[in-house]
Parts: structure tokens; C-alpha cells; sequence
């Protein structure tokens, strides 16, 4: 009788199971390194959501770090706040936890992060398994040992690595042409952290005309499928809090317009050098005997004030970044709508997310992970696209460098 071999895992799998374990040692060995005061600002989440009712989760002001995620991340949030009560009760307590660093909420945080990495594995696996094995191994890299993503998720904290799982999950459905849940992914997406949403025009756009197009009747019904599966998402996100009647509160939360344009001079998008044009006329203008006030107002910041910023040139309103950002984004908009290609809405989200990080208000220097994740899918495409994706992910991990040696 022949002896039965053991089944083997998948060369494929394993592969990236390797590069996942590899980038996790490293992520291992910098929990006790720096971290910035986001480590602080999720601790105190963890303890608003552990500690009171889910009608207060938006009016507490224990802290200045108050919360400012969609409903999901408060939820996922209360999630892991369960297993920290287990680990020291101090992390999840709304007072005495105020700046608490116990070696076991560092530890509990960080490992935290390194857990929820796990689906932005599984995002990079179904992106990647019917490509080619070169490619295939490509991408896998440059997103799983992605620098900027190790630098602001394991050093100064975030989750972003959980959050791009969603998102490439939802990309990774929709080329292969299962828009429905495509869809819905990134909704709820959009229900963990609102500042996706500027992709939400190219979602729309082509879930429109590859999806709903083709016929009144099949259309409608499409449409409205569609609409059905996306409200589903946020009735279940915000539909306690309009019981509660929190919506405004959540939603003055998470939009806190009275930030600065820009949230720092390391995070450089077109809005940098309109205030760099601001400050040099006002200092020729002040040069040549001109009397030009000093403005009471500064550009950057990260707490809510209301003062204007510029001395000569118009004051900057969020309504016109907004308008500026749909502007820049119009062109890939028309072309989706004449060419709505599955194998396209890598390019055409991670295009959205430069125009929204080129235009945007309030950006920060993370938010060009947005786009230099997708083009890690595109990168592998051709020597321009890869050429492309250089100079961006340059540009990407340079402003996440100056979290090493700035806290705020």
C-alpha cells in the first residue's frame, strides 16, 4: 500500500504567509519604540466606549481626544475595549486611564494593531490570487512591508492596515465583477472612517454604469438593489445614534470644519503653496512699507478654531476644497463612465484618493497611504505605472519620517 502524502499548503499562500510573518516579527520588535499621542487618543477611546452608554460615546469630553471615527470604529473600538478589561482593567477607565502607560496598555494596543492586520492579509490574498506569480509576489510586498504603512500604524499607532483590507477587499471584488458586494465593502468601509469617502464619486459612477446601466426595468431594479445593500450598511452604523437623536453630535464630530487648511507643513498638497504665496506677498507688501496685520490665526492645527489664517490672498473654505477636489477628479469620472473596466478601478480609486489628498482639507501627511496602496496593485502593470508608483511611495514615506521625531 502507498504511502498518503500530507496535504501541503498552497506555494502561493504560504508564500505570503511568509512575507506576513517576516513583517510581523518587525512589527513585534518596535512595540516598546516610539509612539505618538494617537496611543493615547484609541486608549481613551477604548475607555468612552467601555465605560458608558452608547448614547454618550459623542458627548464626552473627559479628554480633548474625543471621538471623532464613524459608529463601526466605536464599535470595533467597544470590541477590543472587552479583551483590554481583561488585560487591566486601568486601560478601559474613563478617568484614572487619562494618560495611562502602563507597559500593559502599550502592549495590549500595539498587539492590538498587529491582530487586525490580518485582514488587510486577506485583502492583499484576494487582490492578488489569480495573478501571476512574479506579480503576485510584487504586490504582496510593497503593500505588507509597506514603510509608510509600518511607520504611522506600528510607530506613531493607527489602524490603518485593518482599514486598507477593507478597502482592497472591495477593489478586489470589483474586478472581478461582483459589484454588489464590491459595494457594500465599501460601505462599510465608509462606516469605519469617513475621510474614504472621496472615492465615493468613482464608486458611484461606476456602479452606476457597469452595475445599474442597461435598460429601465433591469436598471431599476439594479439600482435599487444596490441602494437597498448601501443604506443597509448605514442604518446598522447609524441608525442607534438617530434613536438616540446623537446624529449631530456624531457628525459635528466627525467633521470638525474649524481645523486648520492644512494639518502641517510636512504634509505638503497644492493648499502648501497658496499659503507659502500668502506669507511671501504679505512679506514684499510689509518690505515695501505696506501695513499688513499679522494673522491671529495659524494654518495648521489640530483643535478647532475659527480665526482666518491669511493675511492677502482669499480666505480657503472647505466647500472650495471641495469643489476643487471634484474638479481634479471630473476627468477620471468621465472616464469611467465611457470605459467602465473592472481591471480600471484599482487606477481610478487610487487617482481619487491623490486628488483628494492634493485638494483636500485638513489633510494629513498618512492620507497618501491612500493612494499609494491601490497603486501597488497598479504598479506591477508596466515600467511607467511602476515608475509612477516609485515617485509616489517616495513622496508617501518622506512626510511619514517626521512622525519619528514630532508629537502632537
Amino acid at each position: 500500500m502507498e504511502e498518503q502524502e500530507s496535504p501541503k499548503m498552497p506555494v502561493p499562500i504560504a508564500q505570503l504567509l511568509w512575507f506576513f510573518g517576516i513583517a510581523t516579527t518587525i512589527k513585534l520588535l518596535l512595540i516598546p519604540s516610539y509612539h505618538s499621542t494617537d496611543l493615547e487618543v484609541h486608549r481613551h477611546w477604548l475607555a468612552i466606549t467601555d465605560s458608558l452608554p452608547l448614547s454618550q460615546w459623542y458627548y464626552d469630553e473627559t479628554s480633548q481626544w474625543t471621538l471623532d471615527y464613524p459608529p463601526f470604529f466605536a464599535y470595533f473600538e467597544r470590541l477590543l475595549s472587552a479583551f483590554a478589561h481583561l488585560v487591566d482593567p486601568q486601560i478601559v477607565h474613563l478617568h484614572d486611564g487619562l494618560n495611562y502607560k502602563a507597559n500593559s496598555a502599550i502592549y495590549f494596543q500595539r498587539i492590538s494593531v498587529i491582530v487586525s492586520d490580518l485582514l488587510l492579509l486577506y485583502g492583499v490574498y484576494r487582490s492578488t490570487q489569480n495573478l501571476p506569480s512574479l506579480k503576485r509576489n510584487l504586490i504582496q510586498v510593497l503593500v505588507i512591508w509597506s514603510p509608510g504603512l509600518i511607520i504611522v500604524d506600528h510607530l506613531h499607532f493607527q489602524y490603518n492596515g485593518f482599514l486598507f483590507g477593507w478597502l482592497l477587499l472591495s477593489i478586489s471584488f470589483l474586478a472581478q465583477g461582483r459589484d454588489v458586494m464590491g459595494g457594500f465593502l465599501f460601505a462599510v468601509l465608509l462606516c469605519f472612517k469617513h475621510l474614504f469617502a472621496v472615492a465615493a464619486p468613482v464608486y458611484f459612477v461606476y456602479l452606476l454604469r457597469h452595475y445599474c446601466w442597461g435598460g429601465l426595468v433591469r436598471g431599476s431594479a439594479r439600482l435599487s438593489a444596490m441602494g437597498v445593500v448601501v443604506v443597509a450598511v448605514f442604518v446598522a452604523a447609524y441608525g442607534p445614534f438617530v434613536y438616540h437623536g446623537q446624529i449631530q453630535q456624531v457628525v459635528h464630530h466627525m467633521f470638525p470644519f474649524g481645523r486648520g487648511l492644512c494639518h502641517a507643513y510636512w504634509a505638503p498638497n497644492f493648499w502648501v503653496f497658496y499659503i507659502m504665496l500668502d506669507k511671501g506677498i504679505a512679506f514684499l507688501l510689509r518690505k515695501f512699507g505696506f501695513s499688513i496685520p499679522a494673522p491671529a490665526a495659524s494654518f495648521t492645527g489640530g483643535l478647532v478654531g475659527n480665526a482666518s489664517p491669511f493675511a492677502i490672498l482669499p480666505k480657503i473654505t472647505p466647500m472650495t476644497t471641495f469643489i476643487m477636489v471634484l474638479l481634479a477628479l471630473s476627468p477620471c469620472l468621465f472616464k469611467i463612465w465611457w470605459d467602465p473596466r473592472p481591471r480600471l478601478i484599482a487606477r481610478s480609486v487610487a487617482y481619487a484618493y491623490t486628488c483628494g489628498f492634493l485638494f483636500g482639507w485638513h489633510v494629513h501627511e498618512k492620507a497618501s497611504l491612500h493612494f499609494v496602496i491601490p497603486l501597488a496593485i497598479v504598479a506591477v502593470e508596466s515600467l511607467e505605472d511602476a515608475k509612477h508608483y516609485f515617485l509616489l511611495s517616495i513622496s508617501n514615506v518622506s512626510p511619514c519620517l517626521f512622525y519619528l521625531s514630532v508629537d502632537y
